[in-house]
């Protein structure tokens, strides 16, 4: 039947494994990172920590294959009919929905011991002792450059629609290199930190919701690097592309979660305490 002409405009998948190796390479990439994190305990977790990296390595090769798979499938088999399309956009829309709500749970921790400090044994906020980070220093500075990528892989997407590809190429590049930035900011900026991530809910809280964003800036730049070896490949073109489109979706998303970031976390705690 899969050979036969196709009558319609959906796209029936053909079987693959790629989901039970994904599931396998991640419940063992969980497995090595529990039995490292509690290797002074022993018991059932005492496994060496190389178990992790082999999780880590399925979860590559899923990610390549799977990846391999879907282009194959719009570029050869020309199954991403406009029906298709229709419901990948709705999937990649209620994806980002729910990180939505992933965020909103991390922001509500936040907001429930700044708003309500005295329930949780707090004389105010930000606790007292607690030196908070100056916003207009380093955070600033990572607000500038992921608004800037926002405009840079919105300059791609255009020049894609227009069919200039070199400008795509330049563009996705200094996208890129913008979100890689950023990360190498956050982590000089994680080792001027006056707090902990244990010990404090200011700590935990600040961790939690601004390590959980550059956690997505790190898949959002390599989903961009996929992007882009794809389009050195000669793949995408100005009708279809709705790869870039659920790229550029997601990294729009994640510049707007650190607008609120910046304003709720940085700017909201700044005047409670001493800048670092």
């Amino acid at each position: 039947m899969a050979h036969d002409e196709v009558k319609h405009d959906y796209h029936l998948v053909a079987p693959s494994y790629w989901p039970l190796t994904g599931s396998i390479g991640a419940f063992v990439m969980a497995l090595g990172l529990i039995s490292w994190m509690h290797a002074d305990e022993g018991g059932l977790f005492n496994l060496p920590w190389w178990i992790a990296l082999v999780g880590v390595a399925l979860v590559l090769w899923t990610m390549i294959g799977w990846w391999g798979d879907v282009i194959k499938e719009a570029e050869v088999e020309k199954a991403h009919t406009p029906v298709v399309l229709i419901g990948l956009r709705y999937g990649m829309a209620l994806f980002i929905a729910s990180e939505v709500m992933f965020f909103v749970a991390w922001f509500w921790a936040y907001f429930n011991a700044a708003l309500f400090p005295h329930d949780h044994g707090l004389s105010g906020w930000p606790p007292e002792g607690i030196e908070t980070f100056d916003p207009w220093h380093l955070p600033i500075l990572n607000t500038i450059i992921l608004l800037t990528s926002g405009t840079t892989v919105t300059w791609a997407h255009h020049a894609l629609q227009h069919g200039d590809r070199q400008a795509v190429k330049f563009g996705l590049w200094l996208t890129v290199l913008l979100g890689a930035s950023f990360t190498a900011i956050q982590a000089v900026e994680y080792s001027m930190a006056g707090f902990d991530f244990a010990g404090n809910i200011y700590g935990a809280t600040f961790f939690m919701a601004t390590g959980f964003h550059g956690f997505h800036v790190i898949v959002g730049t390599i989903f961009l690097a996929v992007i882009l070896m794809q389009i050195y490949r000669g793949h995408m073109s100005a009708e279809r592309h709705f790869g870039f489109e659920a790229a550029a979706w997601y990294w729009h998303f994640v510049d707007v979660v650190w607008l609120f970031l910046f304003a709720a976390i940085y700017l909201g705690s700044a005047g409670g305490a001493h800048g670092h």
